[in-house]
């Protein structure tokens, strides 16, 4: 589903990505850990759009993405969450989850606003019970009318997850997803990821909960790529334990 091929990024004489190469097939979790500067949120920008790499070349699904631009990469399936939630402060939880379907069309156009066509009238069901499903798969429902701005950061963040879910993407990228969260809700974003019928790429530095959700992990040092495994092989990895792990 991803393929990054001799992927380098350089700010001046220093290179953040170093001809990182990695795979991630369907439908897998694949955690990216590293101690702080190995080039994991540099990655991200390259997969997601935001940073064009010098060299090398992003493919999801076979597609050759790496001069497409975030919003068209975003149609084609692909969505992040980032470091710092980005929420939809004045919009309620419910309401920041159904924005993500709006790209879509609304079916009809104003005339249909105006005289509300069945067409429409069944595209607002779909989507309502789509909201409602993603909601209470994050544990969001007993919140969706709650106004995102009003929320602590851990929840915050899991708005933004399922905003990211609604539209049902084929790789989803989770920048920190734990970050902010209390015990009882990493738990649950781990057994949500884990349920996911999508591919995930996502970075994180709580090491439990990556080893606890990831099928398979990739592992940067100062912008290489220095070990690929399962959770049992990079835990047993000498050259990981002594530049990352300890």
């Amino acid at each position: 589903m991803l393929a990054v091929e001799g992927v380098s990024v350089a700010f001046g004489g220093v290179r953040a990505l170093d001809q990182a190469s990695f795979e991630v097939a369907g439908g897998q979790v694949c955690g990216v850990i590293g101690p702080n500067g190995a080039g994991k949120t540099t990655l991200f920008d390259v997969v997601s759009g935001l940073r064009r790499p010098s060299e090398g070349r992003v493919s999801v699904a076979g597609r050759d993405l790496t001069g497409v631009s975030p919003l068209r990469r975003a149609r084609a399936g692909v969505r992040r969450t980032f470091q710092r939630t980005q929420v939809f402060g004045r919009l309620t939880v419910a309401e920041n989850v159904l924005a993500a379907l709006d790209w879509h069309g609304g079916g009809g156009g104003l005339a249909a606003d105006l005289v509300a066509w069945p067409a429409r009238r069944r595209l607002e069901r779909e989507r309502g019970e789509r909201v409602a499903e993603v909601l209470e798969l994050c544990g969001l429902t007993p919140l969706r009318d709650a106004y995102a701005a009003a929320l602590p950061v851990g929840q915050r963040r899991l708005v933004e997850l399922a905003r990211a879910l609604a539209d049902r993407p084929r790789l989803l990228l989770l920048d920190e997803p734990t970050s902010g969260l209390d015990a009882s809700q990493t738990a649950r974003l781990g057994a949500v990821v884990k349920a996911l019928d999508t591919t995930v790429l996502l970075v994180e530095h709580d090491m439990g909960f990556v080893m606890d959700t990831c099928d398979r992990i990739v592992v940067l040092d100062l912008g290489k790529v220095i070990a690929t495994g399962t959770p049992g092989e990079i835990r047993q990895d000498p050259v990981v334990r002594s530049a990352y792990l300890g």
